[in-house]
């Protein structure tokens, strides 16, 4: 009976690729892009970078560079079932390793494509209780990025499963980091797309891994799942390839306050911030796991702050990287402290399939005012268009350093006809 990490690559390996799904792969690479340029312009960003320059690297440091940068200004993509960044884990393993080879661009988005279904597979069948203590994209990303590089280096079915195998045990990384804000979750993506790439470099050379690194009696479900769902791994063989049903973020904050701020900012043109007595969230319990934080003294923690977020909003009409700093903070903070939190049953038997928030301001006069949303903005059922995302990695990339971004954007996007893909070197350039 073949293992399920047997049967998540000849699930992957046996389906059609469209061209709509290598568009959208395409979309989504833009995106992993845009944001690691964009992550150069802060400070993990510029030490990750740093350190970069003092050696060599091979493709999996490179690898790990990238997926550190991707994931910095929080605002990656997000797979809401599985509770992975994709992006962040399998284009970095794509774009170290196409370097290297120079591949076609129409097989670096295909190994996007199966790195994508990879991870999303694995991380929708950790179960809800493993978010609580482990961040699934670390966890659950390597097998994507093992997926990816899989791809680019032709491995055959059995060295492909060995590469899984071998960058699941390599999983780890807990949530600990988010108690001082310290930068430990950007090496959570960049160790995870580094699992991968060299899992897949050693399985290529006949380095083999376990068979059975899921559903073992001391694989990760035994190790790390309360309440796995092990059928998830090769569920609806069938159905829309994951990278389709994976969100976009629109606000660079933590993906749980997102709700919120698309609740709150559509209450902000009813209500003069000022006159506001108290506000009411209500949301799903990994939302306040994570992001319960009423006093937001950096801009890390204000990212996943619940409170500082819904105030910005409610304050300012919208959320962008502005919104964060530390003039926004102080104008943010007394509201802020007047944000209570708690769970709404409907968003949490909802969660994981749907990641929904409702709104509730009451002003000074008595007056209650309220907005809900039910679903995220850049969500599958809200998608940004294509000219929404263009434009969301035209202003990450400038963000990042380039004030010319139509390179780098027309080649991503035209790789899917055989146009030339750019050069990750674009990512070291100095920023």
């Amino acid at each position: 009976m073949a293992t399920l990490t047997q049967g998540l690559v000849d699930l992957i390996r046996s389906r059609e690729v469209g061209p709509e799904d290598l568009h959208k792969a395409a979309l989504f690479t833009l995106d992993a892009v845009a944001n690691a340029i964009a992550g150069r312009n802060s400070e993990p960003g510029q030490t990750l970078l740093k350190w970069s320059r003092s050696r060599a690297l091979d493709p999996g440091r490179r690898a790990f560079i990238i997926g550190g940068l991707t994931h910095i200004l929080e605002v990656d993509d997000i797979h809401r079932a599985s509770v992975v960044h994709t992006g962040c884990v399998t284009v970095p393993a794509m774009l170290a390793l196409g370097a290297e080879k120079q591949l076609a661009g129409k097989l670096l988005l295909k190994a996007v494509l199966y790195g994508f279904e990879a991870a999303c597979r694995v991380g929708m069948a950790v179960g809800k209780s493993h978010y609580r203590i482990w961040h699934n994209t670390a966890t659950c990303g390597p097998f994507g990025s093992a997926m990816a590089a899989a791809t680019l280096l032709d491995l055959d079915d059995e060295k492909a499963m060995h590469a899984l195998g071998n960058a699941g045990t390599q999983s780890a990384g807990v949530w600990e980091f988010l108690r001082t804000g310290a930068m430990s979750k950007h090496l959570h993506a960049g160790r995870a797309a580094e699992a991968g790439v060299v899992s897949a470099e050693l399985a290529e050379q006949g380095f083999t891994g376990p068979p059975e690194i899921l559903e073992g009696n001391t694989g990760l479900f035994a190790a790390m799942c309360s309440d796995p769902d092990p059928d998830a791994v090769l569920r609806d063989p069938k159905g829309p390839w994951q990278v389709n049903l994976t969100s976009i973020k629109p606000w660079p904050s933590c993906r749980h306050t997102h709700p919120a701020i698309d609740a709150a900012i559509d209450l902000s043109s009813q209500v003069e911030a000022n006159a506001i007595r108290f506000v009411s969230v209500k949301t799903y319990g990994a939302a306040i796991d994570v992001c319960d934080r009423p006093v937001a003294n950096t801009t890390y923690e204000a990212k996943f702050s619940l409170q500082h977020c819904v105030a910005a909003a409610l304050q300012r009409g919208r959320v962008d990287f502005s919104a964060f700093d530390e003039q926004a903070r102080k104008n943010a903070a007394d509201l802020a402290l007047r944000v209570s939190v708690g769970k709404g049953p409907n968003y949490e038997e909802a969660y994981p399939g749907a990641w929904g928030a409702s709104v509730e301001v009451e002003t000074e006069q008595g007056h209650i005012l309220a907005s809900a949303a039910p679903e995220c903005r850049g969500d599958p059922e809200l998608a940004l268009n294509d000219h929404e995302m263009i434009e969301k990695a035209r202003e990450l990339i400038t963000f990042g350093g380039i004030n010319d971004p139509e390179q780098i954007i027309d080649g991503i996007l035209n790789s899917v006809d055989g146009g030339k893909f750019p050069d990750a070197a674009m990512i070291f350039s100095a920023a």
